[in-house]
């Protein structure tokens, strides 16, 4: 064999070895997966190297998530209200297609732009859903007192993309909102700094969990909401959602006691999802109504919430309605003025 082919061979070998030794000794290869590295690490015991991801449901979870909306597009133009504009519109929420209802009064904005009130509805069955029934006296209350008013669909509703996934074993709907904030913040004549929220009964839930992980809502009003910890809804609510659960026949609650444990047994797991342990970061004051015969969620919900934001040091007003219903259909006239002046006291 010529002198020149035996020298090629020895350097070839020994470029070969020397980047076999590298490998070994200063990890894995580009083409390895996240997974074959975490089993890695714990067939190693190597516990360090793998970081704690929180729990998809949990508020941490929430608050290290990105929300970026995007521009509202104009789906479909609806007969005018008695002083505002009306539009079904559309945005994105982790890529889904979200449908909404969006009405703008027909007055110049003031100065610095329109205030807003994201509106949040509670369970409707999803194949029931439509963007334009239910809610017009409460959406109209708002409208036409000069609030822009964006009023989402959630994924699986309607005509929007994705999922019904529920609004209790899923931070689906919580993410849907939390894009919408985004979105309306992009809408031309509003003003970013003046956004507020309303939400009915699980409307009152996704409502309480964009004020713990959104600076942006500076005020928020809940009604007959579901706004007790997750201690509270599994064993002080008998109702039992009609909605089908994605983790089976069991639904959420029997998932998550079947994997966590009960409350009781493990309170870390079950504080770590409830937006009742993070009340210190409330973004703004909050006003709560509740029908003492209500059938559908316990008015002790809304008590207990009002005592944990004043011990919280947060603003907080309570309002009962003797005799009234889930809606507050008795009292709704009374209700919807408190709440418009609420709003006009934090955002105006």
């Amino acid at each position: 064999m010529p002198k020149y082919i035996t020298f090629f061979l020895v350097v070839v070998l020994v470029l070969l070895f020397g980047t076999f030794l590298y490998f070994r000794n200063n990890g894995h290869s580009g083409n390895t997966l996240p997974g074959e590295i975490a089993n890695t690490a714990i067939n190693n015991g190597d516990f360090g190297q793998m970081e704690k991801q929180p729990h998809p449901l949990s508020i941490e979870a929430l608050r290290i998530g990105e929300y970026p909306g995007s521009e509202l597009t104009l789906e479909q133009e609806l007969p005018n209200g008695s002083n505002y504009k009306r539009q079904i519109v559309s945005y994105k929420s982790e890529g889904l297609k979200i449908y909404a209802l969006l009405t703008v009064p027909l007055a110049e904005p003031p100065q610095g732009g329109y205030p807003v009130v994201v509106f949040n509805h509670g369970y409707i069955p999803p194949s029931e859903y439509r963007t334009t029934e239910k809610y017009t006296a409460y959406t109209d209350a708002f409208s036409r007192s000069g609030y822009v008013l964006l009023r989402s669909d959630y994924r699986g509703h309607g005509n929007s993309e994705g999922t019904a996934s529920g609004g209790y074993g899923s931070n689906d709907y919580t993410i849907d909102v939390l894009n919408a904030v985004a979105s309306i913040k992009k809408y031309p004549g509003v003003n970013p700094e003046k956004i507020g929220m309303w939400g009915h009964s699980m409307g009152g839930f996704v409502t309480l969990r964009n004020m713990v992980v959104s600076k942006d809502i500076k005020v928020g009003v809940i009604w007959a909401g579901v706004v007790a910890s997750y201690d509270d809804l599994l064993n002080n609510w008998r109702r039992r959602s009609s909605m089908p659960s994605p983790t089976g026949s069991r639904g959420w609650r029997g998932s998550l006691v079947a994997e966590y444990g009960e409350p009781g047994t493990n309170s870390e797991f079950w504080n770590s999802i409830s937006a009742n342990s993070y009340l210190k970061n409330v973004s703004g004051s909050i006003q709560i109504h509740h029908g003492a015969a209500d059938s559908s969620v316990p008015v002790e919900f809304s008590e207990k919430l009002d005592i944990q934001l004043k011990e919280a040091s947060k603003t907080s007003e309570l309002f009962i309605y003797q005799g009234d219903d889930h809606n507050l259909a008795s009292n709704l006239g009374v209700a919807l003025n408190r709440s418009v002046e609420f709003f006009d006291k934090y955002l105006k």
